[in-house]
């Protein structure tokens, strides 16, 4: 047919989105069926997850297809292989971790939790029945399967004889709320900071996602009335889920290049949303105010990131690779160099091959710099979780990690967040900034760097 210039181009970039949407759906198809295939080898019997433990003390299991660490689908099919009767608290516990997992109200009060999981006996009898002919109310869920496995966990409970005996083999999970601003939190001292971390007892949990989600829709309107065009297109588009992942990863060191990539995706899965410089514009819009907000927000956990960054960037110029020792005596050193090209003749070819572990390479100084604040982060994330994990032990209660999720039996969550708690609130008494602050000077102090001066610390920030 007879067809203009741009509507040409239009075809064609319509042709490549269904392209790309068909390619994604088939690569998800093909991991989904993968890891059913693994799990249905595993049906019924016990089996164990070896870990992994990278240089900041992290760990991972190594399993790479199905784990507790892996997607909503891997998460829902996996129990523990001892059970424990429910006890007193269970159904309660096994209550509230529905409404966290569907997410509908997972921001309520504990009581209010309990009550609308009671509310919903019968859209939970329905799904745990007749998952797929039934009213499919778990379909409507943050993560489905996670929630579907719950239904068919509670419809049991619920027909059980007496609910307090009913031995259960299935694993309740204990979220930190944005755990690496919770430790910058409680490392400067910042008491507004914690209240919107959690780390303040109040009946109505905080969220700081929903905060930051606000925070931005304000700015948005107020640039909205001035006539600007991508915050007139971003109306009714901002929302906890567009911002979540940012604000979790900020203090993990993300960029502004990774964070308007991470906006860009969930904003992708919005209705009306499908032309891509708009999704360009306003991801990259909606970043930089992400980050601007934040930063008022937690002055404290800036201020503490930016003496970390200099730090390093001392560190590195002297040609060192930054290093310090966790409260477990675990030492951390940074790996990052400058990558080393050689080449390899042969009789047929040259091949040029990349070296980033080589000795002799120099330190990487930016990327030792803007990794130093989460990995030390993350350093201080591991040692919690294995103080936590250690007591768990001696404690006789089951416990399982991702990173600073932690999964235990419905009878055992009250005794697990005591531990927790105990073991995070003992963890900070420690004076951490100040024996880093002590370390690294001892260690770097009066280092000669590539431009002959020497390296002179900056005294940790006042709390």
């Amino acid at each position: 047919p007879n067809i203009g210039p741009q509507e040409k181009r239009s075809i064609i970039e319509l042709r490549r989105q269904i392209a790309k949407k068909q390619r994604e759906h088939h690569a998800l198809r093909m991991d989904i069926l993968y890891k059913l295939s693994v799990a249905k080898h595993f049906e019924n019997d016990i089996f164990w997850l070896p870990h992994n433990m990278d240089f900041r003390g992290r760990v991972y299991p190594i399993p790479p297809h199905l784990s507790h660490i892996g997607s909503d689908l891997a998460r829902s099919v996996m129990l523990f292989a001892i059970g424990r009767p429910l006890g007193p608290e269970g159904l309660n516990w096994l209550k509230i971790h529905l409404v966290n997992v569907h997410g509908l109200k997972s921001k309520a009060s504990f009581v209010d939790r309990i009550s609308f999981a009671e509310s919903l006996r019968d859209e939970v009898f329905d799904s745990a029945d007749n998952p797929f002919t039934g009213r499919k109310w778990w379909q409507t869920a943050e993560y489905p399967w996670q929630t579907l496995a719950t239904c068919m966990e509670l419809a049991d409970v619920w027909r059980s004889d007496n609910p307090e005996k009913f031995v259960s083999y299935f694993p309740v999970h204990q979220d930190g709320t944005c755990n690496g601003l919770q430790h910058y939190a409680a490392l400067g001292r910042d008491t507004f900071g914690a209240e919107q971390v959690n780390l303040v007892s109040r009946e109505v949990p905080q969220d700081v996602y929903s905060a930051v989600a606000r925070l931005v829709e304000e700015y948005r309107v107020k640039d909205a009335k001035k006539n600007n065009r991508i915050a007139l297109w971003l109306e009714g588009k901002i929302s906890r889920k567009v911002v979540k992942q940012t604000v979790m990863t900020i203090v993990y060191g993300v960029t502004r290049i990774g964070g308007r990539e991470q906006i860009a995706r969930q904003l992708e899965k919005l209705e009306n949303c499908e032309n891509e410089e708009d999704i360009f514009s306003g991801s990259q819009y909606l970043v930089r105010v992400v980050f601007d907000q934040l930063s008022k927000m937690f002055y404290s956990a800036r201020r503490i990131q930016e003496w970390l960054n200099e730090s390093a960037r001392q560190i590195a110029s002297a040609g060192r690779l930054v290093e310090w020792v966790t409260p477990l005596e675990l030492p951390v050193l940074q790996p990052y160099r400058i990558p080393i090209y050689k080449e390899q003749r042969t009789r047929l070819q040259r091949i040029n091959l990349l070296s980033t572990t080589d000795n002799t390479s120099k330190p990487h100084i930016s990327k030792q710099k803007m990794a130093f604040p989460p990995n030390y982060i993350h350093s201080l994330d591991s040692t919690h979780m294995m103080l936590t994990s250690l007591e768990c032990q001696a404690s006789d209660v089951t416990f399982v990690a991702v990173h600073d999720s932690f999964w235990t039996h419905a009878a055992t969550v009250n005794e697990l967040n005591k531990i927790c708690r105990r073991k995070f609130v003992k963890l900070h008494k420690e004076p951490l900034l100040h024996d880093l602050e002590k370390f690294l000077r001892s260690k770097y102090d009066g280092l000669p760097t590539t431009r002959n001066v020497a390296v002179k610390l900056s005294k940790m920030p006042e709390k």
